[in-house]
Parts: structure tokens; C-alpha cells; sequence
């Protein structure tokens, strides 16, 4: 059967078309994307609406980020624990955040990680690396019972382990194996690894790379 070259000429295109998405998912996912800030548990070092460039090489070849650096990671399908829930849920003395809602099909994994779409994900910065341990007291952190220094907090943060009364936090504990422990830089209004557990490698999306807009504060963020 002949094709008109009307024909051939749309099927180059929807070909084409279909390169280019597929060429963008693969660069979104595995390169870097842009983002725009939407939580306040950040500030003052992000602010909502601000646009950020996201570096995701390091989730492409399993790299763990550095103390200090901000990342976005998949939220956890367990975000606090009871009293009651420590060391029955969650070891208190390990604790690894959880994720138990995970898609188990090829399609719900392509949408869901691919496409993100229903997916949720919080921006948060590295404090304590695998193998460190991690103490909050008298609104501090220490690490290996050295006191952090944390120049990028507003004056007169504290940190507190947990927010609510009805909940509990991790306190004293080893950053277990292939997970790092993030906080974010809004102590008061972060729901972080004190109230979840660490965040394991593989659930780290990305690290921030730039910002991008507002252009009067485009650059590296610090």
C-alpha cells in the first residue's frame, strides 16, 4: 500500500513529537529539571514560588549527597509515630523512614515516578550522613557529640524533635546504612526525619542546583 506523502509527512511528525517526549522524560528523570518552591519548611533559605534548577545525576548513579546540600526526596507513606508506635512500627534506635505505598505494576511505577503524577515529595537539607551519630538536645544537633553549626537558620531557632504532643521524635540515634537524616531549615514548621526516620538513598530524587527565579537571587543555594 502506497502512502500519500501527506501521510508520511504527519507520521514524520507524530515521530518526531513522540522522540522529543520521550528524549525530555529521559533528561527530566535522569539529568535535571526545574521545580518551584511550594512549602515553607525551608525558608528563609527558599521561599514559596521561588524556581529552582534540580540536579538529579546523583540519583543516576546512586551517589549520596553531602552534609549541607538541600535535596528533594519522595515523601514517606509514614509521616509521624505515637508514643506507642515507636520500636513497634519503626526502630527508634534505626530508624529508616517507610514507604509502603508504592505502585506494583509498570504502568502505576512509569506514572507515578516517570510522570510523577500523584507523586509527593518534600525539599529538605542534609544534616548527618550513614554511620553518624545524631543527638538533638537543649535545641541543638550534635553530630559524633559535636554541636552543628548551623549559620543558615534564622537567629533563634531551636530544634525541637516533635511538634505535637500526641506524636514522638528520633532523638539519639545511629543514621543507618545508605540513608542520611534531613532537616529542614524552618524547624518550627518542618515535617522532616526527626518525625519520619532517615531517608534511604534510592527515595532521593535530586539535590538543588540553582535558583533560578527570582533573577535578583539567581545563583547557587547556600
Amino acid at each position: 500500500m502506497k502512502i500519500s506523502p501527506k501521510v508520511k509527512d504527519i507520521l514524520e511528525w507524530v515521530y518526531c513529537i513522540i522522540i522529543a517526549i520521550v528524549l525530555a522524560l529521559l533528561f527530566r528523570y535522569y539529568i535535571g529539571t526545574p521545580t518551584i518552591v511550594k512549602q515553607v519548611s525551608m525558608k528563609p533559605t527558599l521561599i514559596e514560588n521561588q524556581r529552582l534548577w534540580l540536579n538529579r545525576w546523583g540519583r543516576t548513579t546512586h551517589t549520596l549527597p553531602e552534609r549541607g546540600d538541600i535535596i528533594t526526596f519522595e515523601a514517606p507513606s509514614e509521616k509521624e509515630y505515637t508514643a506507642d508506635e515507636i520500636d513497634t512500627k519503626i526502630d527508634s534506635k534505626n530508624p529508616v523512614a517507610k514507604y509502603e505505598n508504592e505502585p506494583s505494576n509498570w504502568f502505576g511505577k512509569f506514572t507515578y515516578y516517570v510522570l510523577e503524577i500523584g507523586k509527593e515529595s518534600y525539599i529538605k537539607r542534609v544534616i548527618a550522613l550513614p554511620g553518624e551519630h545524631v543527638e538533638i538536645k537543649d535545641g541543638k544537633v550534635y553530630i559524633n557529640g559535636e554541636e552543628l553549626q548551623e549559620d543558615y537558620l534564622q537567629d533563634g531557632i531551636v530544634t525541637d524533635v516533635s511538634k505535637k504532643e500526641t506524636s514522638t521524635g528520633f532523638d539519639d540515634f545511629i543514621v543507618p546504612e545508605n540513608c542520611v537524616f534531613a532537616m529542614g531549615d524552618n524547624r518550627p514548621h518542618s515535617t522532616d526525619c526527626r518525625a519520619f526516620g532517615c531517608i534511604p538513598l534510592e527515595k532521593i530524587e535530586s539535590t538543588v542546583a540553582l535558583r533560578i527565579w527570582p533573577l535578583d537571587v539567581f545563583g547557587k543555594v547556600e
